[in-house]
């Protein structure tokens, strides 16, 4: 419901561009925006801002896409396909066109655990899959999809892996070159610590951790949890683009912008330095004690959602609605459930990312450039970088004032109360109810009291002096 012009205007209000302010009032100056949808043929372009693409433009950054895991078939297909092959139809115009950066995943081919600077043979030819699309409807799509993405887990890796495939079949008549970032997180230093806009990826999963309300995943606790920082990854990306210029290829050339390989950080490490953080940082909104746990045992796992989760969540929507209050703790843990097994894929397996051509890249950068655009994932110390993410959640995705934290850690410390003193009842009701109807818990209760009574009557009295 708003023009280009709006957008913009209130993209460039963002705290992001803060910084840039200070030394340069009049940057947005210097940004025209063009008024544009992947769902529509040529972009859905005006005539003027084409012609002034075409001649203007040299360098096409192309990010646009779906990045819903559970989208429907149809719709992905629609922006991660054929969204793609509009782009390129319309970068064959560019008169000047000095390079075409597509951005992918690093798990668009998940399928396999070794996963190369290359792109890989797709499930489905491009054209068949797009044939198919133009007429069947959604709801025969819906019912195909699990048969079509086969061993991968979802949509998204399904649609992306077949994009690179289109666009290695048009290398030839475009620069063309692919960046593959893997799982995107809040920025590590630029323009401020811990940046962040929106609930994708991890950032979902940490703003649930730090309410409270998140408190078993499915998991490797020793898996490689790949996090790139969005600062290293636009880096890159700049760094990617400059290479293809300057240094051209007859090869279309991947870059896998991943951190596994060369600085590893695990989902044992997110669950604990998520906690401490949360514990010393918490959130306003903190409905329970943070207490985040990755579990491989399916079992386990279902147990601890109805017991940490479920049960939990009817019992706070029943005080809820004994105080007047609308019950929304169970809805919220529906939708969480939802949200965290699409990640469960993920989280339960480990990849083997080849990173030649970001090690290449660095080399041929000077030290002054491999400093303004630093993408080298040895310098994240990831302690730190935990600490920036989960306050910067607080900050720009939460939306609350550091000068709160007083008070939200009271609230924390009269949770901490609360629920030590129901397990205290809890331990002394359950232990009261094995004493009563289980003998073995009766006779042990018997033999500790006996025995504590014992211990007592040998201590040595004290003599009281006059």
């Amino acid at each position: 419901g708003k023009d280009v012009s709006q957008r913009l205007e209130e993209l460039l209000a963002s705290k992001l561009f803060e910084k840039l302010k200070r030394q340069d009032p009049d940057f947005s100056k210097k940004v025209i925006p063009v008024t544009g949808d992947i769902l529509h043929e040529n972009l859905g372009v005006s005539q003027k801002d084409e012609e002034r693409v075409i001649n203007d433009v040299s360098v096409v950054f192309h990010s646009a896409a779906t990045v819903k895991f559970d989208e429907e078939m149809k719709l992905a297909v629609e922006m991660n396909v054929v969204g793609v092959n509009r782009m390129i139809q319309f970068c064959k115009k560019i008169k000047n066109l000095e390079v075409l950066l597509h951005v992918s995943t690093a798990y668009c081919n998940c399928n396999v655990k070794y996963i190369d600077e290359k792109v890989y043979e797709p499930p489905l030819a491009p054209h068949k899959l797009l044939d198919a699309c133009e007429w069947m409807d959604g709801d025969v799509l819906n019912t195909l999809t699990p048969k079509m993405i086969g061993n991968r887990p979802n949509t998204y890796t399904y649609t992306k892996a077949i994009a690179e495939y289109l666009l290695y079949q048009n290398k030839e008549e475009l620069p063309v070159v692919i960046f593959r970032p893997s799982i995107v997180g809040a920025s590590w230093n630029e323009p401020v610590p811990g940046w962040v806009d929106n609930y994708n990826g991890p950032t979902g999963l940490l703003a649930a951790i730090g309410n409270g309300l998140l408190r078993v995943m499915k998991g490797d606790f020793y898996g490689t949890s790949d996090i790139i920082p969005v600062d290293i990854a636009s880096n890159m990306m700049i760094a990617v683009a400059w290479d293809n210029v300057v240094y051209k290829s007859d090869e279309l050339k991947v870059y896998h912008c991943t951190t596994g390989q060369m600085n590893k950080f695990t989902w044992g490490q997110m669950e604990r330095m998520s906690h401490e953080c949360f514990m010393k940082n918490p959130v306003n909104t903190v409905a329970r004690i943070p207490n985040p746990r990755f579990t491989k045992s399916y079992v386990w796992h279902e147990v601890c959602v109805l017991f940490d989760h479920v049960l939990p969540a009817y019992l706070m929507d029943m005080m809820m609605w004994v105080s007047g209050k609308r019950p929304i703790f169970v809805k919220i843990q529906d939708k969480l459930r939802k949200a965290v097994g699409s990640l469960d894929y993920f989280t339960q397996n480990e990849w083997v990312f080849s990173n030649k051509n970001l090690d290449d890249l660095l080399n041929k950068m000077t030290p002054e450039d491999r400093k303004t655009f630093n993408f080298n994932v040895k310098s994240i110390h990831w302690p730190t970088y935990m600490e920036s993410y989960c306050l910067g959640i607080k900050r720009f995705v939460l939306r609350e004032e550091l000068s709160e934290l007083s008070k939200a850690r009271q609230t924390l410390k009269r949770l901490q109360r609360i629920n030590f003193a129901v397990n205290v009842f809890l331990f002394i009701a359950v232990w009261r109810l094995l004493i009563n109807r289980v003998a073995v818990a009766r006779t042990l209760w018997n033999f500790l009291l006996g025995w504590a009574i014992r211990i007592f009557k040998r201590m040595p009295k004290v003599a009281k002096s006059s």
